[in-house]
């Protein structure tokens, strides 16, 4: 699942780190409580996961965190830069923070800083005033413009998706979760509008059945299905999105030229899957080559592979695709998957201002 193609300006800019004078001011009004906003200081991951647990309860969201896990998931990456996450304070106490950042160029060797998007935005329990969080949106959008972004997003989708992985969404990071109504609704109040949908779908394996067909027994003949443990990067965007996630690709290959016809990606989804208590496994990549399709290549690739991961005690299989993606959720209900969760996703222009279109 990724954002359908749209203008992308090659290459990488120059990254830089803000300073407070950077970020937009807003004037104090009568009657409200001043907040300050500021970039990203090396002391705060512990404020940041405080701020997390206290969210209400959700099933995409990871509960309990901590720092180091934050550290794993966020601070850690090679492209993290503390100016994009803004921290807002009250009495010098972090009471919110919202992550701005940018996906790959084509060629998947840099930052394309012409696309934007917002990753995170919370609020500490207590505090969710909605003029804090459009604060922080707008201190988003003003990061996201000063380094050349062109279109603004809301919620991470491949392929800027290389943020929260195992800590938000699932097997891959959904844009805003339907659950997140504060959030939602300063998307609209900004001028932002919903371009599509994602459904979360989960596969209980215990209750998968093994299709059988002509045109199954057809392809054992044709083709063999083997697994690559940890497969390396292809390029320098896959080792910065994956690099630290335990991944398994499964493919099949053609007995009469042996090349790879399908593969299917996986991974633990971790820490997020130990918190529901069943051991799940993520599909974010499923890919069959064009004159292979409409043979049942897909459906005999994933069939193998479940029966090997439910051999090592994976419970649940979860995958994500656009709702406007009909032959993928026809698809995925065949296989026995159901609608857990959804998620959003949101955009303008960034020369769009709150409450213009």
């Amino acid at each position: 699942m990724r954002l359908p193609p749209c203008s992308r300006r090659q290459g990488c800019h120059n990254q830089r780190s803000a300073t407070p004078a950077d970020l937009p001011r807003f004037p104090p009004t009568a009657n409200t409580v001043v907040h300050c906003l500021r970039p990203f200081r090396n002391t705060d991951p512990p404020y940041l996961a405080e701020i997390w647990r206290s969210q209400p309860p959700q099933r995409s969201l990871l509960q309990p965190i901590s720092a180091p896990m934050l550290e794993l998931g966020v601070f850690s990456k090679i492209h993290f830069d503390r100016a994009g996450l803004i921290v807002a304070t009250q009495d010098d106490v972090p009471v919110g923070f919202v992550h701005a950042g940018f996906g790959p160029n084509e060629q998947l060797t840099a930052l394309d800083t012409t696309l934007g998007t917002t990753y995170m935005l919370m609020l500490r329990g207590g505090h969710e005033d909605p003029a804090l969080a459009d604060q922080l949106l707008a201190a988003s959008e003003e990061f996201l413009r000063s380094r050349g972004a062109k279109v603004l997003y809301v919620g991470g989708i491949n392929p800027m998706n290389s943020f929260y992985l195992g800590l938000y969404g699932g097997s891959e990071i959904p844009g805003v979760l339907e659950s997140n109504k504060l959030l939602q609704e300063t998307c609209i109040k900004r001028g932002y509008r919903e371009t599509g949908q994602i459904p979360i779908l989960q596969c209980d394996l215990k209750k998968f059945r093994t299709p059988m067909s002509r045109q199954v027994r057809q392809l054992r003949r044709s083709v063999r299905a083997e697994e690559v443990c940890d497969p390396a990067a292809t390029s320098w965007w896959e080792a910065c999105v994956w690099g630290s996630m335990q991944r398994d690709r499964f493919q099949l290959l053609d007995h009469s030229e042996n090349r790879v016809v399908a593969t299917a990606s996986f991974w633990d989804i971790q820490p997020l899957s130990a918190s529901w208590g069943v051991c799940t496994s993520g599909l974010f990549d499923l890919y069959v080559e064009p004159d292979w399709r409409r043979r049942g290549a897909a459906s005999y690739l994933l069939n193998e592979a479940f029966i090997q991961l439910r051999s090592r005690g994976v419970g649940t299989i979860e995958a994500q695709t656009m709702a406007t993606n009909e032959a993928a959720i026809a698809f995925y209900d065949k296989l026995g998957f159901v609608e857990v969760d959804r998620g959003r996703v949101f955009r303008k222009d960034s020369s769009s201002h709150n409450g213009s279109a």
